[in-house]
């Protein structure tokens, strides 16, 4: 069946779109945002041999790098300001929710409400300079030691460039995280999530112009074309599948007297996304094997043998990388899912008020239902994200097709899309709602 609010979502027009404006302010200031970050990765690092860099990088775009360089929208390739992109900012959100796990304090902070979010929030902006520092130090070190028969990368290599480099990486990393903030405060959507959506489709023409490249000179047939075409079509209905499923538990609520009237009783359902963690968990394993690269540039090449063996075995398209990138996904769907949804709060918020799931006890029995049922699903959830993101990868890299079509990026791509729609359709509902509750009252002053 077909809720009221689908229905009325459904009714919407380009009527109701027109006399929404502050929709429109927050939709022109989330593309004015994305057309920020857009020029910011053309803009060019100092003391960068522009040749000799677009050398090294095709040398070694096949790889984790290449992944990468989608996600910052072309801005590691021009080794642009924004090269970094937002992932320092991700993988100090992952060590502050493990953190927060483990540490008692910084648990006591998440318990305390909007002040405790807030101070976490602190900790994570730390933890992302001193994250986008480090990778920026092996990233002016990597530069430096690289040499091909274009010249150095690096005009004039020494401690002046190592911290020019370190200063406008992190810098470009702590604007971008404070873009991403106002997109989510004053605009429409996770400003986070759009930022790495906006790279992803900036790429997207380009990769496909060069697949029917491939195609019209003969380095990729047409039955082979066709058939990644209706691989990625197959993906993208996989997950608008999935992404819309959902486990709902029926929730009844007695009678109950209210004054001198006595309610009837009610049923409802506690919806249990087959998906709770969205695309986190792809974003999350993807930042994380970006770290052994980030440890190896230190070395500049010249690092332990076992080191450039794990970087060599973690690269884009070998088997370790697939496998760590799949366990990696199943690990982060069940701690981000963990993380938003608690079945014991769950359960004492529904005792609270009344409710309770037929057949289960109240209490504590009702939370070892919800989290029997919730990892359930969560299994499957985490194992579709796997297959998604794994399967179009695995393929992929035996064919030579650009890693703009794996799964990790129309994973993110379709996401994003379906949440800042929905969003946009929450703030047409609310502004139908707005227009009922004046016209009552209007009608109600008159009479």
């Amino acid at each position: 069946m077909v809720s009221a609010a689908e229905q009325l979502a459904s009714n919407l027009n380009l009527g109701a779109f027109s006399k929404a404006e502050d929709l429109k302010k927050r939709l022109w200031f989330t593309l004015g945002a994305l057309i920020i970050f857009r020029l910011g990765t053309f803009i060019p690092l100092p003391g960068i041999n522009p040749a000799a860099f677009a050398a090294t990088f095709k040398s070694q775009s096949g790889g984790i790098l290449g992944m990468f360089n989608m996600f910052s929208g072309g801005a590691l390739e021009r080794l642009a300001i924004f090269a970094l992109n937002i992932m320092p900012y991700i993988s100090a959100s992952i060590i502050m929710q493990l953190m927060s796990s483990i540490n008692p304090k910084l648990e006591a902070l998440k318990k305390e409400g909007e002040a405790g979010r807030k101070q976490i929030n602190q900790y994570t902006r730390y933890g992302t300079v001193g994250l986008a520092a480090l990778q920026a130090y092996g990233i002016a070190l990597g530069l430096e030691g690289s040499k091909n028969d274009a010249g150095s990368v690096v005009t004039d290599p020494g401690m002046f460039f190592r911290a020019t480099t370190v200063i406008t990486l992190v810098g470009g990393t702590m604007f971008l995280m404070w873009l991403g903030e106002q997109i989510t405060q004053r605009g429409v959507g996770n400003g986070t999530s759009l930022i790495i959506f906006a790279g992803i489709v900036a790429g997207l023409p380009g990769a496909l112009v060069q697949l029917f490249e491939l195609s019209r000179t003969g380095s990729l047939s047409p039955g082979l074309l066709v058939f990644f075409i209706a691989l990625a079509l197959a993906v993208i209905a996989a997950i608008v599948f999935f992404e819309r499923a959902q486990r709902r538990l029926l929730v009844r609520y007695p009678k109950r007297q209210v004054g001198n009237r006595m309610t009837q009783d009610d049923a409802s359902h506690l919806p249990l996304k087959l998906n709770s963690s969205g695309v986190i968990p792809p974003i999350f394993a993807s930042s994380l094997l970006l770290l052994p690269i980030t440890v190896a540039q230190f070395t500049a090449g010249q690092g332990p043998e076992w080191l450039n063996n794990a970087v060599a075995a973690l690269g884009s398209g070998q088997p370790m990388h697939m496998l760590v990138y799949a366990l990696l996904i199943l690990f982060f769907a069940f701690f981000y899912t963990a993380v938003v949804i608690n079945p014991k709060e769950t359960a004492d918020n529904l005792r609270k008020y009344g409710g309770f799931l037929p057949g289960i006890r109240p209490g504590e029995k009702t939370a070892e239902y919800i989290d029997y049922v919730l990892t359930r699903i969560t299994l499957v959830g985490a194992l579709y994200l796997a297959v998604v993101c794994v399967l179009p990868e695995i393929l992929t890299s035996y064919a030579g097709i650009p890693l703009y079509f794996g799964g990790t990026s129309l994973l993110i791509a379709v996401s994003v899309t379906m949440d800042t729609v929905a969003q946009v359709q929450s703030h047409l509902i609310a502004q139908q709602y707005e227009g009922l509750i004046k016209k009552a009252k209007l009608r109600g002053s008159k009479r």
